[in-house]
């Protein structure tokens, strides 16, 4: 059984980059845990954590709830920038 913790990271509504860190894990072990075979893929994590972050923060001063937007919601702000 996986810890609460373990579960809030699989959960899409909470972990806006659950496909980045799949992606990254994946890589890590198809290719024997070298690292320099998945800089994209942690550079795309990265990016999506950040780019995420960032938006949580401004919902945050701008007093929304709740402070990340749900995955689908998420799914439409995507999409609307294109």
């Amino acid at each position: 059984r996986m810890s609460r913790h373990a579960q809030q990271l699989r959960d899409h509504d909470i972990n806006p980059c659950v496909a980045e860190t799949d992606a990254s894990r994946k890589c890590m072990d198809d290719n024997n845990y070298n690292k320099d075979m998945c800089t994209a893929y942690f550079l795309k994590y990265k990016r999506c954590r950040k780019f995420w972050h960032d938006i949580m923060m401004q919902r945050r001063r701008n007093g929304v709830k709740p402070e990340m937007p749900p995955a689908e919601e998420r799914k439409k702000m995507l999409e609307s920038m294109g």
